[in-house]
This record gives C-alpha cells, sequence and structure tokens, in this order.
C-alpha cells in the first residue's frame, strides 16, 4: 500500500494515537495524517499547533514518512481520497468506539465517496488512553507526572507550557493590566521558560516539571488552608524564581539562590513585593537559610521540598532526574555528596523538622523518610 490516513482532533496526541500511526507505517510506505479544524470541540490547541505537535512527535520516534495536513471545510474521509490515501486507520478500543466508527466508515464510503477504514486493536496498556482521558488528568498535585506517561514528549511539553501560561496570566492579572504591563510579564514568561532557565537542555530536574510540580503544591496548599489570596500570590511569584538561575559552580561568589533572588528584584515585576518575594527565594537555599525569617518562609521551603514525599514512581523519576543534572560530577563524589544531602533532610524529616508547615507535615514527612532511607541505602549498595 503507498498511502494510508489517520486523522482526528488530536487535542493532544496521546501514545494510543502514536500507536496507531505506527501500525499505519507497518501497512504504507506513507503516513498522512488529517488534522480537524472542528471549532465546535473548542480545542486547546490551535490547528497549526496541533500540525507542529504532531510533525515533533513524529521526528522524535524516528518517523520519516509521516505528514500532517489540516483539513479545512471538507470531510478527513473525502479529503483522503484527494491526497491519494484510499484507506484510513482507525483504532477501536471498545464496543462502543467499533460501533460509532463503523457507522462514520459506512457515511464516508457510501455518502461520501471516500476513503475506507481499517480497524486496528490497541495493547492493552494503551487501552483506555484518549485525548480525553489525558486532558482529565490536569489539576491534582502530581497531574505532569501521570500525563508524561500517556503522551509523546512534544505534547507533553505544549501541555505543561499552556499550563504555566494560565498559572502566569492569573498570577499578574492579564485581564487588567495596561499593554505595557503585559509586555514585561511576556517577557519574563519567556525567560523563565526558556533554555536560559526552567526551560534549559542541562536541566533534568530544576526544569518545567518541578515548576510546575511546586505551582501545583501551593494552589492546593492554598485552597485547603484557606490562605490569603495576597500570601499564595507571594508564594508563587518567589517559586517562578527560586531556581530561574541555577548552577554547578562550588566557587561561584554568590549562591544560585542569591543570583535567582537578584534575577527577581532587577525584573521590574511588582516592586511593592520586591522585598518579600527576594526573602523567600533566598529562604529555598537549604543549608544557607535557616538564619531569614519571613511568615512564609516554611511554606515556600516546603513546597519546594514536597517531591520527597511523593509516591514511589515519583520519587523514582526526581532520583533519577538529579544523578542526569548532577552527571558532571564523578560517581563517587556525587553519591558521597547526595548521601550527606539525604542524611540531613532525612534527620530533619525524623525530628519532624523537614516541613515547617503542618499542612505538607501531615501530607508528606512519612513517606519522605522512607523514600529517603530507601535511597540512602541505594546508594551504599551502589
Amino acid at each position: 500500500m503507498q498511502k494510508i490516513g489517520f486523522s482526528g482532533t488530536l487535542d493532544p496526541i496521546t501514545n494510543g494515537h502514536m500507536w496507531v500511526i505506527g501500525e499505519a507505517r507497518s501497512l504504507a510506505d506513507e503516513v498522512i495524517v488529517f488534522l480537524s479544524q472542528n471549532p465546535a470541540k473548542k480545542p486547546q490547541f490551535a490547528a497549526e499547533d496541533r500540525k507542529r505537535i504532531i510533525e515533533q512527535s513524529a521526528r522524535e520516534w524516528g518517523w520519516d514518512n509521516v505528514q500532517v495536513v489540516i483539513v479545512k471545510g471538507d470531510y478527513t474521509a473525502r479529503a483522503a481520497k484527494k491526497h491519494g490515501c484510499d484507506y484510513l486507520i482507525r483504532g477501536i478500543r471498545t464496543t462502543a468506539d467499533f460501533d460509532y466508527e463503523n457507522l462514520i466508515q459506512q457515511t464516508n464510503v457510501d455518502v461520501l465517496q471516500g476513503a475506507k477504514t481499517i480497524f486496528v486493536m490497541p495493547p492493552r496498556d494503551l487501552g483506555s488512553v484518549s485525548s480525553s482521558f489525558v486532558k482529565a488528568l490536569e489539576g491534582p498535585v502530581g497531574w505532569n507526572w501521570t500525563m508524561k506517561k500517556f503522551v509523546p514528549g512534544p505534547a507533553y511539553q505544549a501541555w505543561i507550557l499552556d499550563c504555566l501560561r494560565k498559572e502566569w496570566e492569573a498570577l499578574w492579572h492579564y485581564a487588567t493590566a495596561p499593554a505595557d504591563q503585559i509586555a514585561l510579564f511576556d517577557h519574563w514568561f519567556a525567560h523563565l521558560t526558556g533554555p536560559n532557565a526552567y526551560g534549559g537542555a542541562d536541566r533534568h530536574y530544576h526544569n518545567l516539571d518541578h515548576l510546575v510540580h511546586g505551582l501545583s503544591e501551593i494552589r492546593v496548599w492554598a485552597d485547603n488552608t484557606c490562605a490569603a489570596p495576597r500570601d499564595s500570590a507571594l508564594v508563587k511569584k518567589a517559586f517562578w524564581f527560586h531556581d530561574a538561575v541555577y548552577g554547578h559552580d562550588e566557587d561561584a561568589a554568590q549562591s544560585s539562590e542569591e543570583a535567582s533572588a537578584r534575577l527577581w528584584l532587577g525584573s521590574g515585576l511588582d516592586a511593592g513585593d520586591n522585598a518579600d518575594v527576594a526573602q523567600l527565594i533566598r529562604a529555598t537555599d537549604h543549608f544557607q537559610g535557616s538564619s531569614i525569617a519571613h511568615v512564609l518562609k516554611d511554606v515556600m521551603l516546603s513546597a519546594d521540598l514536597a517531591i520527597l514525599g511523593q509516591d514511589e514512581e515519583v520519587y523514582l523519576a526526581y532520583t533519577q532526574a538529579i544523578a542526569r543534572e548532577y552527571a558532571h560530577v564523578e560517581a563517587a563524589r556525587f553519591k558521597q555528596q547526595r548521601g550527606q544531602a539525604l542524611q540531613h533532610l532525612s534527620d530533619k524529616a525524623q525530628a519532624g523538622q523537614l516541613f515547617g508547615d503542618a499542612y505538607f507535615s501531615n501530607q508528606y514527612n512519612q513517606r519522605a523518610i522512607e523514600n529517603m532511607r530507601k535511597e540512602m541505602a541505594a546508594l551504599a549498595i551502589g
């Protein structure tokens, strides 16, 4: 078969969709993804953005025979025929899927004189994966770690950037801000999520994942403790900047936390909160921040350390990311320094002092002790 088509809204494309495209590649020399531009579905991403995400996902999977076509004002089955595809391929997960897709396929062929449909059944681990399933994951603490398992890398990257954009716009009240302020806000969003900050290629842990997770922790803390809106906003501003500058030079004239605090102070974003936010940023230096006083310091530190109390799968992903971020350090030295850091944090957890905020302590302290104990044992064995 020369060409086969695959159609859908693909908002976002999932690993289930990618599996179907992979099946199509085994049947044909070329696969054309027909991307439906259907405003009635109110997609999260514009058609051009979805096209880019699918193309990037195909490249990530090493596929050079997949192209994407946006279908405007036509039926995808008819568009497929016009592009030389006699067949479309669709994944069937349930009997309900079959009933629906069979009706569509009859319409495509008998009414529209379009492409016929080949049905394939995905493996069990992808049987429940759909765009709506993935969309429903967003929100609770740790949602991003779960989503990552079900979508290709470019789709995940686009999704968390979109999520962060919404967080950023809400923090700075875009709806009522003047145009010159919005330009400043946009500049700093691009900087913080870009290659010179959390979006950097060498940021394996202190990256966009870390930013999404921490902001989710702060939002849920605020919801559960009825925190004052200003307090929540202060901690969020600090969290956006606390690892904006992150280096590995132990002989640097200033710490990463101090450099991040100064970046905030020079940003021009919020003169009224300058000192408060800078103090909270400096407090995230866990070895030097004991002398820093701020009423929200315990919340800021707790949000930063909350990763230690996550479930085993997320904690393992965290430790692997830390190891990659410090891959430049000789293995024996890394184990020694990582072990010392864990011992310091574990001692604090055992004393009930790791999470100074009661909400975070109740949520995570015991799990953090267990996670760190296992990691220290693994470091000793290794």
